[in-house]
């Protein structure tokens, strides 16, 4: 098992800025923690104390942290680690009314983190989709509209701009069971998953070309990574598959009433993304001091260069999200040797300017959500073994202009391997006809909430136009982390 360790990260967190004094507070931080003088959460709570004021800790004969505490005081003597501007700000005492889509379907939890959420000083509206589930700061299915000035990197989520992409291929759905094996190879073939996945062929390199990747320091160290893994797919509930796409007479424009092959993939920003989203956040925490309920949604402003940085490298990520799909859907439609008659796409774990109803200027996160003001298409899975939808968003304003993302997780990856029974998976995959290619009982289907039941729960967020059945699929191995 891996030891359980206080990263430079985390202490750089707290506003340490001199490399001697990094490896002291590391040396002191994990010698502690190695002989279970305290847990680690007690140690980082010391040590910004500490930060913030270290006499009494000076002056406390033989206390842990007594020659930390006098080594900060000479520095800062000497007009060195001068301590970091941190603001510190209270909840609101009153909870904003909000919607919540489909409340039978949510857990306490994510209602709780919701609630903590709305009540934040630059908190100006709400909504709670029907998949919602517990995240890190804002549930997973969580809206929030904050400050038109204001960014929260763990409201936009780890996995910045994680998105849906379609190809909509002008052959038969049967397809599916009359060239199986060359489906699957294509797949294989064209598509690589994993925390370190890297591809060595790419179809188009046209978006490191740009300028952006220059211009703050942050994304500098991070391109050449991001080359690398142009392309390619995380794990967790990462996954590209195609399926059998039922179209309705007028509902996709040009596209005829149907069965299609279509090709449907899930996945992100990569290592880039997690690592802006890491870097960023712990910035906004270290700067923006909450109560430990709201910790995690710490903010950055964009006046200051933190804000203006990640609001760069978050919509750089956005592209980057962007581009790894088309590299997947256009190399697996060269290879197929046709061009999609179309292809949809919409991403989510991102924050965008808007404007609510009342003409109110907002930075809106949407974790785990999905865009769907008027007449923007979307696509909303299921799992492996259901059905995913091609919808039109109707604009509704109560919900800022949302919807679901999936269906939303039942229960955690423990509790499914725990729980879910390997005989079942097979049976159900079985019965629906489904090739699987990786993943683990983490991603099983009855890990996830009835997507039949979260969509009944929007109707009056999207239309539904098509949908898409799962029937050859391709995830991470099991021995895969989940990044998710």
């Amino acid at each position: 098992m891996e030891k359980i360790k206080i990263s430079n990260n985390e202490l750089t967190a707290l506003g340490i800025n001199d490399v001697k004094i990094l490896e002291n507070f590391s040396r002191v931080a994990n010698g502690l923690l190695k002989h279970g003088v305290m847990d680690k959460e007690q140690i980082l709570a010391n040590l910004e104390a500490l930060i913030d004021d270290p006499m009494p800790y000076a002056l406390k004969k033989g206390g842990k942290f007594k020659n930390l505490a006098e080594a900060v005081i000479d520095l800062r003597k000497e007009g060195k680690f001068l301590k970091q501007p941190r603001t510190t700000f209270a909840l609101k005492q009153e909870i904003a009314d909000f919607p919540v889509y489909g409340l039978e379907h949510i857990e306490v939890g994510a209602l709780a983190q919701m609630k903590t959420a709305i009540k934040l000083p630059i908190a100006v509206a709400g909504a709670l989709m029907p998949d919602a589930h517990q995240g890190y700061g804002l549930p997973i299915g969580g809206v929030l509209a904050t400050t038109a000035n204001t960014i929260i990197p763990f409201a936009v989520g780890v996995d910045i701009a994680c998105r849906m992409c379609l190809s909509i291929f002008d052959l038969p759905a049967g397809v599916v069971d009359t060239e199986t094996d060359m489906l699957k190879g294509l797949l294989l073939d064209h598509t690589n998953f994993g925390i370190g996945g890297v591809t060595k062929t790419h179809f188009d390199t046209s978006l490191f070309d740009r300028p952006t990747w220059s211009e703050t320091k942050a994304i500098r160290n991070l391109k050449d990574k991001a080359y690398a893994q142009l392309g390619t797919s995380g794990t967790g509930n990462h996954f590209v598959e195609w399926g059998e796409l039922t179209v309705t007479e007028g509902a996709l424009e040009g596209i005829p009433a149907g069965s299609y092959l279509a090709l449907l993939s899930h996945s992100g920003s990569r290592g880039f993304g997690g690592s802006i989203a890491d870097h960023y956040s712990k910035i906004a925490m270290s700067k923006t001091k909450l109560p430990q309920e709201a910790k995690h949604l710490a903010w950055l402003n964009l006046d200051n260069d933190e804000g203006q940085e990640y609001w760069i490298a978050m919509n750089l990520a956005g592209d980057y999200a962007s581009a790894n799909h088309h590299e997947i859907h256009n190399k697996i439609a060269r290879a197929l040797n046709l061009k999609p008659v179309m292809m949809i796409e919409n991403h989510h774990n991102f924050a965008w300017k808007e404007q609510l109803a009342d003409g109110t200027e907002v930075m809106v996160h949407r974790k785990g959500a999905t865009p769907a003001g008027e007449g923007v298409l979307g696509i909303i899975p299921g799992s492996m073994s259901t059905p995913g939808f091609v919808v039109r968003g109707k604009g509704d304003a109560a919900s800022i202009n949302s919807a679901s993302h999936g269906a939303g997780r039942l229960m955690s990856r423990s509790a499914a391997f725990k729980t879910v029974d390997p005989k079942a998976v097979a049976a159900n995959l079985v019965d629906k006809r489904i090739t699987l290619m990786g993943s683990d009982l983490d991603e099983a289907p009855m890990v996830y909430k009835d997507i039949h039941a979260v969509m009944a729960a929007q109707h009056d967020l999207v239309d539904v136009l098509a949908s898409f059945q799962p029937r050859i699929v391709r995830m991470a191995d099991a021995k895969e982390k989940p990044e998710d």
